[in-house]
């Protein structure tokens, strides 16, 4: 995302020069799309057809795995593209779709993981007092108020031509490098830039960290008056490694835009070069989300073995399919569940941890 004011800067013409950056997009994107898909698609069957949205979590999961396979289906233009030289082949519209694809995607799944940790907060701390509010049609809601502010702050890039011909390397760029004229003044530039860092990636970041941080030490602070521990510990260790994703993925690429776009409006120099190779790091997280959002669940684990015709690793034997039907409400539900109702491979429990001993809660953090 360089910005041309009169031509594209010296160091973007290096980037694009680059052998090494040819090489590397390609590779990343490659094994994105082929860990990505596959994970999600799974994990959308599972979602959809298994579990059902049946609580604000689920949703935004579902949600969330949408939006990985947009992103996954638009990767192989990416990767033709960056082999072929950084030229664009396939026209203005295009272009366009895809960069719409590529950085909703981003900045969809920052939005929906703070969604999951505001849910997961609220059903540890305030369980009770939140119940009126986590229900589904506030998740619906909320996803479609993302989704309108996604649509309006990324609305420059739908009404330009983001293809720009490079004269000095004889090639056809797409969002590589973006006309000034995109916006009609340094004032417009820094409301763009604002939104993008400040409401679409750093208040949702410090809401999720803040959210997650309170979680945790909620869950540490509980006593362990139902043989719960190792419940906890799982409990605590996954929302950790999601923070972890959450800012490996998506930090550096967002900093380092900030400091790229500031520098290029008004110093006149250019980090784009470190701004690609971190937008890698953001499209990690597709990969990361089947693993560490649907596989650390117990259920997601148990449907898994069941897909493949492995037996469930418990000693008590496997819960007939009415009872696996009658238990859908899964590691993301908000809904109490009694404690003989769950079953052998059951059992992710982080509200159980929380909340008071007749609210036998189990889910999963996530």
């Amino acid at each position: 995302m360089d910005i041309n004011m009169s031509r594209p800067d010296n160091a973007t013409i290096l980037m694009l020069k680059n052998p090494a950056i040819a090489v590397v997009l390609p590779v990343v994107y490659s094994l994105v799309a082929l860990v990505s898909i596959p994970g999600n698609l799974f994990s959308l069957w599972v979602l959809c057809r298994d579990i059902g949205p049946k609580s604000p979590s689920v949703i935004f999961m579902i949600n969330l795995s949408v939006t990985d396979l947009a992103l996954a289906s638009a990767l192989p233009f990416q990767i033709y593209y960056h082999c072929n030289r950084h030229h664009w082949v396939f026209g203005p519209r295009l272009c366009t779709v895809v960069t719409l694809v590529f950085y909703a995607n981003m900045y969809s799944s920052i939005l929906t993981m703070t969604c999951i940790s505001v849910d997961r907060f609220l059903g540890v701390v305030y369980p009770l007092a939140s119940s009126r509010w986590r229900r589904r049609r506030y998740a619906v809601a909320t996803c479609a108020g993302m989704w309108c502010l996604l649509l309006a702050a990324l609305s420059p890039l739908a009404r330009t031509d983001l293809t720009y011909k490079v004269e000095e390397l004889g090639i056809v760029t797409c969002f590589d490098v973006l006309k000034s004229t995109m916006l009609p003044s340094v004032a417009m530039w820094a409301i763009f830039l604002f939104t993008l860092f400040v409401v679409l990636f750093l208040v949702p970041f410090v809401v999720t960290v803040a959210c997650y941080t309170a979680t945790i030490l909620r869950l540490l602070r509980t006593p362990d008056t139902h043989g719960q521990e190792g419940q906890r510990r799982r409990a605590v260790s996954l929302a950790a490694v999601v923070l972890l994703a959450f800012v490996t993925c998506f930090a550096p690429n967002n900093f380092v835009l900030l400091a790229h776009m500031v520098s290029r409006l008004f110093l006149g120099t250019s980090y784009y070069h470190v701004y690609k190779l971190t937008l890698c790091l953001s499209c990690l997280n597709n990969c990361l989300d089947p693993f560490v959002y649907y596989f650390a669940s117990r259920e997601f684990q148990q449907r898994l073995r069941r897909y493949v015709g492995s037996p469930c690793s418990s000693s008590q034997p496997p819960a007939s399919p009415s009872a696996l039907d009658t238990r859908r409400e899964s590691v993301f539900s908000g809904r109490t569940l009694s404690a003989p109702s769950v079953s052998s491979c059951h059992g992710d429990g982080l509200e159980a941890a929380a909340t008071r001993p007749f609210l036998q809660r189990q889910e999963s953090v996530f």
